[in-house]
């Protein structure tokens, strides 16, 4: 069966499944079908009589090692057994049987970035540090950094043994590790560097997992970092039959560490490497991949690829220029309610920006037009405070040492126990080394505590009744438990706003998401599988296939997904490329932005729109920037521009002029003012109603009018509903007078 499948792909995948010795390079271009290709391999693996057992295959995402795990499973009765997950879910698997080398326990809690931050602004205060000559944010940056260097706190005091400023850092470094140790906790950089340390230190540990890999799949492999790469090439080190997949073309994440030198050295980091090249695209028509490939040639670190297809040559791609980016706002919205009066769903259609101040704007119009839309990138489920709250509940009963999740819910819902207890209860801790538990169980141990030793004792005897792991085994239940017992629910109840409802509803979407892990979950179950599981959780990892909305994120979110129709927004020079880029003195940063563009391109299946404006509003001033320069490397016979109150064309006035052998000097606005930009008449006429009349809405229903002013080509309509006042466009709402 499955040799009949492999038939099926196209002769340079098939190479790629059949090629299962040794080291393999696979340079998957943009819809390549990559995902196929390993999934195939994977199942023709088992086919050759390799056990799941020795197979692991590591993705970037929960969602992509989901999908492939699915597509395992279909090709193959044993797909299920192989070890599918991202880097950080397999580091945390491996810490959890054998992190105790370490000095830690295996019940340890990650720490998301607040948590980070929480303990290392503990550090400040008992060690009298100056957040104004320190600032938090940065030094948690220096560490990051360090970490994903593999640089541990002795090594880097010895680095910065000769700067004062930087010694300083290295020496909160070692603090913050220390305290995190206390907290039997991991920061989010930990899971891979402590999995690396405990490589290093301990050989026979290494050799364990060295004998069960026997082959090793890594996705996305442009994206990783120093600390990824070493974990890779130690595990590889045993059988040696690594399969790296990526593209040099899409390596975009540089700022955060990533470092494209591993993919386009692996040739020389692993001897007698096979290089497969996946450039037949199943995504895209042949315009968008032209478009594509002509901008990507101007990078001049990369390995040479070009992506085709046989599709024909699809539709122009749409260049638009506002007058200003509420018009660009507005034409996207008005493209968008067209199609979707077409019959295209609200779902095929993506807006992609440079960076998430872009869409403020872009947010309006679509609410004025009525499209649903979600916007990624803003605040995540599991970033709210109530589902912070009970999480934090969760993670002091998995891991009582935890004492940033205790500090977060000691006095929620209020118990009494204010700062000055709760700092007396920690100080007595650290000073005398008792566990948190014990002290919490006889308070009276504890100096100056008086009369707030009933509490305390209270919280651990409510706390306490989670401690057998029988209790753990339930985490729905067990969350309403702690909701209901806590009186946590009572408070919100008491509240009676639709604030405090929301809350509840969020709390009850938690318990649907505990029961629905405890039902599927194919790794570790229970209370410490479902935190472990919500902490690697990602933006991306929620945007399900099929959503009724408009999907709104940066250009970064976007990388792995595909649309229908994407329209890539704010196309400026100062934005895209940002001035940083620009300024530069290597091209370095400028190419990174130019793989960003070729990865914005290359997410629109059928077609794709360029907006940009001459004039827009940035940090609380009209900017007027010039067009991106990497409009001028799209070949123009591919591109449509329009302009309003000017005819559409490709050899207009206004299409990108030709690439200038001067280079080019930002700035951030003209010297000269331009005269102000008039935006254009309401090209729809007059609307057939009135202030005062009444108005119905599709999703509003029926309201007053209290204002009507024209705007562009449409007109804004002020309407009081009964679920309040909304500003809203005439014809992209489609009111209708009643």
């Amino acid at each position: 069966m499955i040799n009949e499948m492999i038939d099926k792909l196209n002769p340079m995948q098939k190479q790629a499944v059949l090629t299962t010795e040794g080291p393999l390079l696979l340079l998957a271009g943009a819809g390549s079908g990559k995902t196929r290709v390993l999934t195939h391999r994977i199942a023709y693996l088992i086919s050759q009589g390799v056990r799941p057992f020795n197979i692991l295959a590591i993705t970037f995402t929960n969602k992509a090692a989901r999908e492939m795990k699915e597509r395992v499973a279909a090709l193959c009765d044993e797909g299920g057994d192989v070890w599918v997950s991202t880097f950080h879910s397999t580091c945390v698997r491996i810490l959890r049987r054998d992190i105790d080398k370490l000095g830690y326990t295996n019940q340890f809690t990650i720490f998301d970035a607040d948590d980070s931050e929480k303990l290392m602004k503990n550090i400040y205060k008992a060690y009298n540090i100056n957040d104004k000559v320190y600032p938090v944010k940065g030094v948690m940056n220096v560490i990051s950094k360090q970490k994903d260097a593999l640089v541990t706190p002795k090594e880097y005091m010895i680095q910065t043994e000769k700067d004062f400023r930087m010694k300083k850092v290295a020496e909160l470094y070692q603090i913050y590790q220390d305290r995190l140790k206390e907290n039997n906790a991991l920061d989010f950089d930990d899971l891979i560097f402590k999995t690396v340390m405990l490589f290093r230190g301990f050989p026979d540990v290494l050799e364990k997992y060295r004998s069960r890999f026997h082959y090793i799949m890594v996705d996305e492999y442009q994206d990783t970092n120093a600390s990824q790469y070493q974990l890779v090439k130690l595990l590889a080190g045993g059988h040696g039959n690594l399969c790296a997949v990526g593209d040099d073309d899409q390596s975009i994440y540089g700022w955060r560490g990533a470092d494209i030198r591993n993919i386009l050295n692996f040739e020389d980091d692993f001897k007698n490497t096979k290089v497969i090249k996946l450039e037949q695209n199943y995504r895209s028509s042949q315009n968008i991949l032209n478009s594509a490939n002509a901008v990507i040639r101007h990078n001049n670190v990369r390995k040479a690829k070009s992506l085709w297809t046989q599709r024909d040559g699809g539709e122009k791609i749409t260049v638009y220029r506002a007058g200003g980016d509420r018009e660009e706002a507005m034409f996207v919205a008005k493209v968008i309610v067209d199609g979707h009066d077409a019959g295209k769903p609200y779902g095929d259609f993506a807006i992609l920006y440079r960076n998430n101040a872009i869409s403020r704007v872009f947010e309006e119009a679509l609410v004025k037009a009525g499209i649903p839309y979600r916007l990624l990138g803003g605040t995540r489920f599991y970033d709210r405070k109530e589902i912070k709250d009970i999480l934090a509940y969760l993670r002091f009963i998995a891991n009582p040492s935890d004492s940033i999740s205790l500090s977060r819910i000691i006095n929620v819902p209020k118990r009494g126990i204010g700062d000055s207890t709760l700092e007396k209860l920690l100080s007595y801790c650290s000073e005398s080394g008792t566990p948190l538990m014990t002290a919490l169980s006889m308070p009276e141990m504890i100096p100056d505590i008086k009369t707030k030793a009933k509490a305390l004792h209270d919280f651990y005897l409510f706390i306490n009744r989670f401690s057998d792991p029988a209790a753990q085994e339930d985490v729905a239940e067990l969350i309403q438990n702690i909701v209901r017992e806590s009186g946590y629910k009572a408070e919100l109840l008491a509240e009676d706003t639709e604030e405090a409802l929301g809350r509840i509803e969020n709390i009850e979407e938690l318990i649907s998401k505990a029961a629905d892990f405890e039902q599927s979950a194919s790794g570790q179950t229970g209370l410490s599988g479902f935190l472990e599981e919500v902490s690697l959780v990602a933006d991306v990892d929620g945007l399900e296939e099929g959503d009724e909305a408009v999907v709104l994120m940066t250009l970064h979110s976007s990388k792995g997904l595909e649309f229908d129709t994407v329209f890539i927004a704010a196309f400026e020079n100062g934005i895209f490329p940002g001035y940083r880029a620009m300024q530069a003195e290597t091209l370095t940063a400028m190419e990174e932005e130019r793989r960003l563009c070729y990865v914005g391109i290359t997410r629109a299946k059928r077609k794709l729109y360029i907006t940009l404006s001459k004039s827009r509003m940035q940090f609380g001033q009209t900017q007027y920037n010039a067009p991106s320069d990497f409009l001028k490397e799209l070949p123009r016979e591919l591109l449509d521009v329009k302009e309003p109150n000017k005819t559409p064309s490709a050899s207009s006035s206004v299409a990108p002029p030709k690439p200038s052998k001067q280079a080019y000097v930002p700035q951030t606005r003209y010297l000269t003012k331009p005269a102000p930009y008039s935006m254009p008449a309401p090209s729809g006429g007059a609307v057939d109603f009135e202030v005062g009349d009444r108005v119905k809405h599709m999703k509003f229903g029926i309201g007053t009018v209290k204002d009507i002013t024209p705007a562009g080509a449409d007109h804004e309509v002020t309407v009081e509903f009964s679920v309040g006042t909304k500003k809203l466009f005439a014809g992209l709402a489609r009111l209708k007078k009643v």
